[in-house]
């Protein structure tokens, strides 16, 4: 393989990545605990009604949503027939390795070290805070949407 062709290959790579952080679905289509993009946020859809609009008028959906990473609430009202974005949300499970300087550092399935997700700043990190203190072997679930990673659960490991 030349060298252009690898360079050619990683642009490839690169490009694709990023162009999958959400995709369209008509409205009608949309259920309650799927996802959803509301205000720019990707969200879990809590409740949804439909609601008929006079004569000529398009059937409405109104999305009551919490967003996935800061658990507040949004609300949208779009015409049935239009397209909005679902996010794609991704879970991945690392084990914990050490917490440093608000950081988890993880361990990934493949054996490499992930150090960029923020211990959480709520109960949930508190938890793991004391779990690690305690000598405790950690499993932590990083849910990843629309360029965000968060660490949303936590388990003991498996031994």
């Amino acid at each position: 393989m030349s060298e252009n062709d690898e360079q050619h290959e990683q642009t490839f790579e690169s490009a694709s990545a990023g162009a999958s952080l959400t995709f369209p679905m008509q409205c009608s289509a949309l259920r309650k605990n799927g996802h959803v993009v509301i205000k720019g946020r990707p969200c879990k859809i809590i409740d949804m009604s439909t609601s008929k609009t006079g004569k000529h008028g398009h059937a409405k959906v109104h999305l009551v949503a919490t967003d996935i990473f800061t658990g507040k609430k949004l609300e949208d009202l779009s015409p049935s027939t239009h397209n909005m974005d679902v996010p794609n949300v991704v879970r991945n499970e690392y084990t914990l390795m050490n917490i440093d300087d608000g950081f988890l550092n993880l361990l990934t399935a493949d054996g490499g070290e992930k150090n960029d997700v923020k211990v959480p700043d709520n109960e949930i990190g508190q938890e793991i805070q004391k779990a690690f203190d305690d000598g405790v072997d950690i499993a932590v679930t990083v849910t990843s949407a629309m360029g965000e990673e968060h660490c949303l659960a936590w388990k003991p490991a498996p031994q």
